[in-house]
C-alpha cells in the first residue's frame, strides 16, 4: 500500500481524522461528509505506516451489509482480509465459540423463534401481541434495565408497556430463567455472555485485548448501553479507540440506542481528540438549506461542496390519493430517456403510507421496489388477515366489515407496534374495499390474485426501479431525486412521540430523509387521508413552517448559507416581544461581556472564513453573558454548546467571562 496515496483527495479535516496519532478520537461526521472513507483510510494508512498490525485491528459495525462494505473498501485500499470487521453480535459469538471450545463446553442453542417462545410464557393473555413483548424485552436488555426497575425506566422513556409494568418485570425474570433451564441464548445474551467472560477472567480479558488492540466503531450514535459496556471490556485501559458518528442521525432510541454516549464522549474521555467533518459532498446547497431547516437550526450547518441546484418544492394536495398521483407524475417528469428509475426514491414515515404511492406508480407503469420488501403487504398482520379472507367459504364483505369494526375500536393507550399494525391493516382494508368495487362477486382466490397483481411491478433487488422506503429504511442511502411524502402531524412527528427525547428523534428522522437527496428534493402532504373506511382531515407537520421559510428564502435568490443567520435573527425578534426583564437582571444586549463575545466571534469567523453563527449563535452568546459560566461543565450546559465547540472554544470563552468579572 502507498501511504501517501491513501491521503490523496482528503480535505483538511478528513486528513486530521486519518493521521492524528494516538487516541481516543471521536469523529463527528455529518451527512455526506465521507465518514466511511475516513474510517477505512485511517485503518489502511496506519497499517501502511507500520503503526498498526492488521491482525490486531477490530472494526465494529451494526449490520452485516455495513461490515461487508467495510471489508470491500479495505481490500480496495490494498489490504488482505487480516482486519477483523463485523457486527457486535458476530464478534461476540466468535469470541464465545472460541471460549467454549477451549473449555470443552457444549455451546447452547441459539433461540431463533423468540416470538413463539414468548407466546408460550404469556399463556392465554388476550389482546397481547407476543411481538410487542419481545420488542420490550429487547429494549430493556439493550438499556441494561433490571426487571425490578422496568416500570420506572419505561415511564421515564415514555414507553407504553404491552402488559402492566409489574407483569412485564416478572416476565423479564421468567424469560431469563426459562432460557437458562433449556440452555437457550438469544442475540442479546451473546453480548452479555461475552461481557461476563471478560469481566470474570482478567487473564482471558488481557488476551482478547491483545488480539484486538486497535478498535474502530462506525455509527457510534447507534450504540446501546449493553454494547457500550462490551466495548469498554474489549478496550480495557487502551487509548487506541477511534469512533465515528453523527448525532443528527441518531434515530434508534426506540430500539435501545443511546445517542448521549456519543454526545458525552468528550466529557468521559478528557484526553480525546474531536474532529468535526462538516463538509458535505453529496447534496446541493439548496438541499442542505432544507437540512438545516429540518433541524430548526439547532446544529452547525453542513458546508456544501456541490454547485447550485434547483430550489426544493413543498406542495399540499386534497387527499392522499391526489398526493400519490402527483408524486407519480413528478417522477415521470424527472425521468429522462436513458435515465435509471433507481436514481429516484419516495420516502415516508410509516409503511402504511407506501400503499397508495405504490399503486399510483404502478398505474403509471413505473417500476417500483419497496426497500427491504417490508411494505404493509409483507407484514405478518396483513399476511394473516389475507389468509383469513382467502379461506374457502369466507364471505369477504362480512369479514371485511368485522376487520373495519375492530380497527374502529381504538383503546387510548397502545404500544408503538400496535399503532403501526393498525395502520398497516387499515391500508390493507382500503385495498380490499377497492377490490370489491372492481369485483362485486369477490372470492378468496380472486382477492389473492388481485393483490398479487399489485406487487407485480416490484422488481428483484438488482432491477431498475424507483425505491419506496420509510425514513428509517433510507438511512445510509442516497438518490439524485427524493420525494418525501405524508409530511403531516401524526406522521412527522409520529403520533406516539410524546417525550422531549422522542420528539427530538422524530426531528432527526426528518433530517435523515431530507439529506438523502443529492440534487432534487420534493416535499408534500395531504389535507385528507383515508384509514380503512374512514377519511380524516389532516394538518401539516409543525416542521413545515421552517421548511417553507427556507424555500421562500431560496426562491428570492438569497444565498443558501444565509438562511441560518436569518432564523437566528427571527428568534431574537420573537424573544424581544417577551416580558420585560426585571431591573435586577442583566440585559445581555447592554452587557460589555456580550459585546466582547460578539467581537471575539467576529474575529474567529473571519479567520475561519465562515459565517458568524457557525461559531456561536446570538442566542448562545446571550445565554453565556447572562449566566456567566465559571467552568467547562457550566459552559457545556449553555444552549448551542456541543462537545466539539466546547473543545475548540471553552478556554477562550471562559477567559472572556473571567476578565469581564474582574
Amino acid at each position: 500500500m502507498d501511504a501517501d496515496g491513501l491521503l490523496a483527495g482528503l480535505n483538511e479535516r478528513q486528513l486530521e481524522a486519518v493521521t492524528t496519532p494516538g487516541g481516543p478520537i471521536v469523529v463527528l461526521a455529518g451527512a455526506g461528509s465521507g465518514k466511511t472513507r475516513v474510517l477505512t483510510r485511517r485503518i489502511a494508512w496506519r497499517i501502511a505506516e507500520g503503526q498498526t498490525d492488521p491482525r490486531r485491528v477490530l472494526a465494529l459495525t451494526f449490520t452485516r451489509k455495513a461490515a461487508g462494505e467495510l471489508r470491500t473498501r479495505l481490500r480496495a485500499s490494498g489490504l488482505r482480509d487480516d482486519v477483523v470487521a463485523g457486527t457486535f453480535h458476530a464478534i461476540a459469538l466468535t469470541q464465545l465459540r472460541a471460549r467454549w471450545n477451549e473449555k470443552g463446553i457444549t455451546p447452547p442453542t441459539l433461540l431463533d423463534r423468540k416470538i413463539r417462545f414468548v407466546a408460550q410464557l404469556l399463556g392465554n393473555r388476550r389482546g397481547v401481541e407476543p411481538l410487542d413483548v419481545v420488542s420490550e424485552l429487547e429494549w430493556a436488555r439493550a438499556r441494561l434495565v433490571a426487571p425490578d426497575d422496568y416500570g420506572n425506566a419505561a415511564e421515564l422513556a415514555g414507553r407504553t408497556p404491552p402488559i402492566p409494568a409489574g407483569d412485564m418485570g416478572e416476565l423479564m425474570d421468567l424469560y431469563q430463567q426459562e432460557k437458562r433451564r433449556r440452555r437457550l441464548v438469544d442475540f442479546d445474551d451473546l453480548l452479555a455472555l461475552a461481557l461476563r467472560d471478560l469481566t470474570a477472567d482478567s487473564d482471558y480479558a488481557n488476551a482478547v485485548r491483545w488480539r484486538h488492540r486497535h478498535i474502530y466503531v462506525d455509527e457510534f450514535q447507534d450504540v446501546n448501553p449493553l454494547q457500550f459496556e462490551l466495548l469498554k471490556a474489549w478496550r480495557g485501559d487502551s487509548s487506541d479507540l477511534f469512533v465515528v458518528g453523527d448525532p443528527n442521525q441518531a434515530i434508534y432510541g426506540w430500539n435501545g440506542a443511546d445517542p448521549n454516549l456519543l454526545g458525552s464522549f468528550a466529557r468521559r474521555e478528557p484526553t480525546s481528540v474531536l474532529v468535526d467533518l462538516a463538509d458535505n459532498y453529496r447534496s446541493t446547497p439548496q438541499v442542505l438549506t432544507m437540512a438545516t431547516a429540518a433541524l430548526a437550526g439547532k446544529s452547525t450547518a453542513l458546508v456544501p461542496h456541490r454547485s447550485d441546484g434547483p430550489v426544493p418544492t413543498l406542495n399540499s394536495f386534497p387527499s392522499d390519493l391526489a398526493e400519490a398521483a402527483a408524486i407519480a407524475q413528478a417522477i415521470k417528469t424527472a425521468h429522462s430517456a436513458g435515465d435509471k428509475w433507481s436514481r429516484q426514491a419516495v420516502l415516508v414515515r410509516t409503511n402504511a403510507q407506501l400503499v397508495p404511492i405504490e399503486q399510483a406508480l404502478s398505474d403509471e407503469g413505473i417500476p417500483v421496489r419497496v426497500r427491504g420488501g417490508q411494505g404493509p403487504l409483507a407484514t405478518k398482520e396483513v399476511k394473516d388477515e389475507l389468509r383469513s379472507l382467502s379461506r374457502p367459504g369466507i364471505n369477504i364483505v362480512h369479514a371485511l366489515s368485522e376487520l373495519d369494526a375492530s380497527l374502529d375500536d381504538v383503546e387510548v393507550e397502545q404500544t408503538t407496534q400496535a399503532i403501526e399494525r393498525r395502520q398497516n391493516l387499515a391500508a390493507f382494508s382500503r385495498l380490499v374495499h377497492e377490490y370489491l368495487t372492481i369485483d362485486p362477486e369477490a372470492s378468496g382466490p380472486g382477492l389473492m390474485a388481485w393483490i398479487a397483481t399489485l406487487q407485480a411491478g416490484e422488481l428483484d433487488v438488482d432491477g431498475d426501479a424507483v425505491e419506496l422506503a420509510t425514513f428509517h429504511g433510507a438511512k445510509g442511502l442516497e438518490w439524485d431525486v427524493v420525494h418525501v411524502g405524508g409530511l403531516e402531524k401524526g406522521f412527522v412527528p409520529i403520533s406516539y412521540a410524546k417525550t422531549g427525547a422522542q420528539l427530538a428523534e422524530e426531528q432527526r428522522l426528518l433530517y435523515v430523509a431530507v439529506t438523502r437527496a443529492e440534487t432534487e428534493l420534493h416535499l408534500s402532504w395531504a389535507l385528507e387521508r383515508s384509514f380503512g373506511t374512514k377519511t380524516m382531515k389532516r394538518q401539516p407537520s409543525p416542521h413545515l413552517e421552517l421548511l417553507q421559510s427556507a424555500i421562500s428564502h431560496l426562491q428570492r435568490g438569497h444565498r443558501p448559507v444565509d438562511w441560518k443567520a436569518k432564523i437566528d435573527l427571527n428568534r431574537a425578534t420573537v424573544r424581544s416581544k417577551g416580558p420585560i426583564p426585571k431591573k435586577t437582571d442583566r440585559n445581555p444586549v447592554d452587557d460589555p461581556l456580550f459585546e466582547s463575545l460578539r467581537t471575539w466571534r467576529r474575529d474567529k469567523a473571519k479567520a475561519a472564513d465562515v459565517p458568524a453563527y457557525v461559531i456561536f449563535s446570538d442566542q448562545t452568546l446571550r445565554a453565556i453573558a447572562k449566566r456567566r459560566p465559571a467552568s467547562r461543565s457550566q459552559l457545556a450546559g449553555m444552549p448551542g454548546v456541543g462537545p466539539v465547540k466546547l473543545e475548540r472554544y471553552a478556554t477562550e470563552v471562559l477567559e472572556l467571562v473571567t476578565d469581564s468579572d474582574d
